[in-house]
This record gives structure tokens, sequence and C-alpha cells, in this order.
């Protein structure tokens, strides 16, 4: 919003040198798209360059672990790139088996699901913003109507001022306003602040405790540690990769089978799925809870006006009370409907022998979380029957802050009403006119997946049980809603057993073209960044 006033006021500054109405308007919608375009290309430059810098450090910089008779396998640099980029917008799509990798690149993808988090990246937002604070307040700052509107405390000092004083000289009357303007300023500077440090607390006492509580109950459960021995994994490592990778919502886990070696243990999955929620679909609750308790305890009032203007902060993931409560309700709502289906139709099945009761619950919560955003499993994905597959699909699909907000139904109509206006005025046709040649994400995973099925057309005629629509789909949006959840590649299910054919641990893509991983990177990268194209396709009449 700062950003927004900072480039408005340098528009106005240069309208002397516009030389016609006609010219100012071009220039203002010129204004106007390079501003919204400066966000998306911020961002997307952060990704490839991460990107980038993560596939060198992987491929330079250290080795895969080679040594072992156990990993013959060593990736090559398109695979490496697809992996970094996978760690850096937190997608955890694989074309390689994570025990392939090194210590060292572990580390490496440890840092890249860090630094691609999308609450380490919310931070920086704020740390930014709080860069263009002013170091003392301007007192020569013009008091629009827009800002007496928007402050109540200023509008009342006004009418007592009028009402106390009935010719009031022009230089107190308006070192008055200047006064009350500054201290709105100052406290909503100082809120910022605030919540810039309650963001980072947040991060680093989530993470510490998670990586406590995890390597805690790796040293005390043998069947777990035994794991980590055998696959020579060093289990502070461990914690900390799987714990980052789990709040990021990333997936990468530093085992072959991902989270199934680890599914009689219910602790492990329990602290997990704690992390999960925790790092996505309820993140807005718990930061929202926390200063509501830091407000209480402190009594200080940066936690009150963080609260109460929710908008103006401008902070995303700051919601309000209402919109925080239906999340929730929405987050548990659909993890219920996914268990109650998910025990229906798979408590018996060939992936849950020899487990009890309650290690059948805690694996079946445990996978249904993951089908938003997380993308980690208890379970092989292939055998999973296709109902729960599609509903996986969906799933994977809707954003993270997705809810149920009958309340809001009145003012979407009052919106779209004014945006009608709007536009036969003509001041909402230049606002729109980039959004109208957009298309909805739906549009864009449809081609996407025409565009992987022409790459992919040799093996979907002769392998066509691995190489299927349904699990091209799966991948696509997998991969769309940074979430990670293959089916994978069985040499079992081809139809030609003639030739060399060794099952691996790692997803389908990996079974891929490198046309078609290409495919797949942009992909990750269009989800990482899909809040751009949310109102896309609303030039299209669907009648």
């Amino acid at each position: 919003m700062m950003m927004k006033n900072n480039f408005a006021s340098f528009s106005k500054k240069l309208e002397p040198f516009y030389g016609s109405p006609s010219k100012r308007s071009l220039s203002t919608l010129f204004s106007y798209l390079l501003f919204r375009s400066n966000i998306f290309f911020v961002q997307l430059s952060y990704f490839l360059t991460l990107s980038l810098v993560g596939y060198l450090a992987l491929s330079v910089f250290t080795k895969p672990r080679t040594s072992s008779s156990t990993h013959p396998f060593i990736p090559n640099e398109l695979d490496l790139f697809f992996t970094s980029v996978s760690a850096a917008t937190v997608s955890s799509m694989s074309t390689i088996e994570m025990e392939v990798l090194s210590n060292s690149q572990l580390i490496i993808l440890t840092i890249l699901m860090l630094l691609g988090g999308e609450a380490f990246i919310s931070m920086l937002g704020i740390q930014i913003e709080r860069s263009k604070f002013p170091k003392h307040q301007n007192t020569d700052t013009t008091i629009t109507v827009n800002d007496m509107k928007n402050s109540k405390s200023i509008l009342e000092q006004i009418e007592l001022y009028s009402i106390s004083h009935s010719c009031p000289e022009k230089d107190e009357y308006s070192n008055n306003l200047f006064d009350i303007h500054n201290n709105n300023e100052s406290l909503k500077n100082n809120s910022v602040r605030y919540l810039g440090y309650v963001v980072l607390g947040y991060l680093i006492l989530v993470h510490l405790v998670g990586s406590a509580l995890l390597s805690s109950y790796i040293s005390l459960f043998s069947s777990a540690r035994e794991v980590l021995n055998t696959k020579g994994i060093k289990t502070q490592t461990f914690s900390v990769f799987t714990i980052v990778s789990t709040f990021a919502n990333c997936g990468f886990v530093p085992t072959n089978e991902n989270v199934i070696v680890f599914k009689r243990n219910s602790g492990l999955l329990l602290i997990l799925i704690s992390q999960i929620l925790l790092g996505n679909t309820l993140y807005p609750v718990c930061l929202r809870l926390i200063i509501w308790s830091l407000g209480k305890i402190t009594k200080r009032r940066e936690f009150g006006y963080l609260l109460r203007n929710c908008k103006e902060i401008g902070y995303d993931h700051l919601l309000s009370s209402v919109q925080s409560t239906l999340l929730a309700l929405t987050v548990f709502g659909f993890i219920l409907v996914q268990l109650i289906l998910f025990c229906s139709l798979e408590w018996n099945s060939e992936a849950m022998d020899g487990m009890t009761f309650y290690q059948k619950f805690v694996a079946a919560l445990f996978q249904v979380v993951n089908s938003r955003h997380a993308g980690e499993s208890v379970v092989d994905i292939s055998t999973i029957s296709s109902a729960i597959l599609v509903l996986f699909v969906v799933m994977m699909y809707l954003p993270p802050y997705t809810s149920f907000f009958p309340i809001n139904y009145k003012d979407h109509q009052k919106k779209v009403s004014s945006d009608d206006n709007n536009t036969s005025t003509g001041h909402g046709r230049k606002t729109l006119l980039l959004e109208c040649f957009i298309v909805s994400p739906l549009s864009y995973l449809s081609i996407f997946v025409i565009l992987i099925s022409i790459t992919e057309r040799k093996n979907m005629k002769n392998d066509p049980l691995n190489f299927n629509v349904l699990n091209v789909i799966i991948e696509v949006v997998s991969a769309y809603g940074n979430v990670g959840f293959s089916t994978g590649y069985s040499c079992k299910r081809r139809l030609q057993q003639e030739g060399d054919c060794t099952d691996r641990y790692y997803g389908f893509s990996g079974k891929w073209s490198s046309e078609g991983k290409f495919i797949l990177i942009i992909v990750m990268f269009f989800g990482r960044l899909k809040k751009f194209s949310f109102k896309g396709g609303k030039a299209w009449k669907l009648s």
C-alpha cells in the first residue's frame, strides 16, 4: 500500500510533462500495469535466482552419494535443476531418489525449502515494507480526504475542535491535524514492526520445537532410529530437513520411500501433521491467536491495531476474526470429509495390512492432511482407489486459504456491479485491460496436460497403464498446487515386459522425457505464483 502511494505521488509530480488528456490516460494505465507487474516479476526473479543458485550448489560444489553400491544412480544436470526448482518452489516433485543425495546436498535443499517457504517470504515482505518507513515522522504531509475518512480519530478531533473554536487559526488547526495524522502513521509503522517480530519468532519457535520433538522421538523409539541407521542418514540432518520441508509444505523426506517406512510410528506422524497445519492452511489462524495473546499479556496498542486493521496492514496472511474462524472450520471440514471417504474405501486395503486400529487412523489422517499442499505419503498413491485420487486432485487444486464465506456474497455482488459501472465510465477499462487477456488457472492446467500428453505420446501408446491421462493430470495438478503427490512408476504395470526395467523411488515425472520435465518445471513456477492468476478468465462469459 505504501509502495502504491509513493508511486502515485511520483506520477503526480510528472503531470506537468504530460501533453494531453489522452497521454495522461495512457501514462496512468502504464503506471498501473507497471506497478502490478513489478510485484510478479520480483517474485519470479527471486524463485528463478534461488533455483539457479541451488542447482549450481547441487551440481558444482557438492557431489551425490555414489560410493555405496546401493546408490549406483548418478542424476543428470536436468534432474538436479528439476530438484532445485522443486525445493525452491516447495513442490517436492521428484525425478531422483532422495537417498542418492549426500548429506551436504540435503543441507542445500533444506536451505532452498526454507527460503522458498511462504511464511519466510512473507516475513521478507514485512522487512522490505519496514525499510520504507521514514526514520522521523514528516510533519509536512498533506492530509487527503481519504486519510480523513479512514481515520475515526481525526474526524472526532475535527468535530471537537470546531465546537470549542468558532474561528480557529489556520496554522493551529493544520498543526493539530498533522499531529493526529502523524500519530496514526507512527502507530501503524510500529504495528508493522511488531508484526515482523511476531512472524520471525513464530518461524524460529516452530522450527526449533519441531526439530527437537522429532529428534527426541527418533532417539526414544528404536524402530524409527533403525530405519535411519540402515539408510546411513544422520538423525539431526533428518530431523531438521523433514521439519523445514513439512512446515514449508514441500513434502521432501530424505528417505526413498518418503514416510511409508514410518507408517507405524504414529507419534512421528502426529508431529508432522502439526507442522503441516502450522505452516500452511492454519497459519493465519495461529498468527491471529498469537497476536491476540500478546496483546492481552503486554497491553501494547500495536497488537490491538493489528487485529483491528488487517486490510490496512496489507499482510495477506493476517485475516480478520470472522475470516480466520471460517478458514479453520473449512480446513477441518475438508479433513473430515476426506478422512471419512479414505477410511471407508482404504481401511482394509493392502497398504494398511499389519497395522493396529490406532495406527490406521493416524496414517489415514496423515494422508488426507497432506492432500492440501504438503504431499508427504504414508501409502503408495498408485494403489489408492480412483475416487480418492479424484478427491485429492480437487484438494490439491484449491488455494491454501480456501474458505466457505457466505457473508461475503452480497459484498461480492456490489463489487461486481461497481466494476460494471466503472467499465462503462472508462475507469475499469484501464485497470482491467491486461486481465482480459489472462485465462483461468483451469485453462492453463488443461494446456499443460495437453502439451505433456504430446511430449509423452509414445510412452502413452506403449505403456498405457503407467502413462495414462489420470496419472498425468495428478502429476500436473500436484506440481501446480506445489504438493508433490505422485503415482510413481511401476515396472509390473508394463504391458511389454521385454528389456531392463528397475523400479526406483521417485515420482512419475522421473520417467518422462526431457521436454516433459521442462514443462513440469514451468508448471511448478506457475503454481508458486498462482495468486497472480486467480482473477483470470473473467472476460469469458459462459452461457
